[in-house]
């Protein structure tokens, strides 16, 4: 068993998990019980389990526990009290973004991601390859627009 300390959404939280290589998801999903973050390919393909890892986007999926110590991990939860993760999440109702949901968390945070890298509109829509089995992104695109 190994004990790290992780900064998440602005707290740090100690967990003990069985080996360092375990994937940061399955530590917040299982272990922090932060369920926004999605499991969707495991492959590093959808972008389902997007979090900002110090403001850069990592797909968690394949991102292990272990190199997460000593940064500044957020997740859909704490999007809400970064600035560029709020005006993101603000687009995203104004223009009625999701339908079924699933892979938005992963959106927004890849959102938030390329605002924080000074990205704007189209610049923005290209970075998200992300997929959308819904096909939302139509409106996706509509709301990277005014960011």
């Amino acid at each position: 068993m190994a004990t790290y300390k992780l900064n998440v959404n602005g707290q740090d939280q100690t967990v003990t998990v069985s080996d360092g290589s375990m994937p940061l998801l399955w530590v917040l999903r299982d272990i922090l019980g932060l369920t926004g973050t999605k499991y969707g390919c495991g492959v590093e393909i959808c972008g389902a389990c997007s979090v900002l890892v110090d403001g850069q986007k990592e797909k968690s999926c394949d991102f292990d526990v272990s190199s997460a110590v000593g940064k500044k991990i957020v997740t859909i939860e704490g999007l809400s009290a970064d600035p560029e993760g709020s005006k993101a999440q603000a687009a995203w109702v104004a223009n009625q973004v999701p339908q079924c949901g699933f892979c938005q968390p992963g959106m927004l945070v890849a959102t938030t991601a390329a605002m924080k890298g000074n990205h704007h509109g189209t610049e923005i829509a290209s970075e998200l390859n992300h997929i959308c089995v819904c096909g939302t992104y139509a409106r996706i695109n509509k709301a990277v627009q005014g960011l």
